[in-house]
């Protein structure tokens, strides 16, 4: 083998090695929040939005609050640093990325799952309707 496709190959594993070192490093996966509170780093918690609790959005400092419960059943205050998603309260579930921070999951990105307007029941209702 050339000195030339030895060295670029050596490179190229290294590279390699330090994006999976480092992308498995930023984010812990997806956990409940008390996995999240834990372990400490970067999760993504998949819930669904408290309805009865309020919800916030502060201009000046630019942060959307709200409570979610995790699938096991554990409410938290979400402190989201952006303003509040699109169709946030069309949500069947959301998925949250971020960190907790003393009592609250701070939020840098928000994942809003809504109902699929092509569920089976709509499917089945449509052709009803045309037959």
């Amino acid at each position: 083998m050339k000195k030339k496709n030895i060295i670029g190959l050596v490179l190229i594993v290294g590279f390699i090695a330090l994006a999976v070192m480092n992308f498995g490093s930023s984010v812990g996966g997806y956990m409940d929040f008390t996995q999240a509170e834990q372990t400490g780093v970067k999760a993504h918690v998949v819930g669904t939005w408290v309805e009865n609790e309020p919800i916030s959005y502060d201009p000046a400092t630019n942060i959307f609050q709200f409570h979610m419960q995790d699938e096991l059943g554990r409410v938290r205050k979400v402190h989201y640093l952006n303003p509040k998603p699109a169709n946030f309260e069309d949500a069947e579930k959301l998925v949250i990325e971020g960190s907790v921070q003393g009592d609250v999951f701070v939020a840098e990105h928000i994942l809003v799952k809504c109902p699929s307007k092509y569920n089976e029941t709509n499917v089945m209702g449509d052709q009803q309707a045309g037959a």
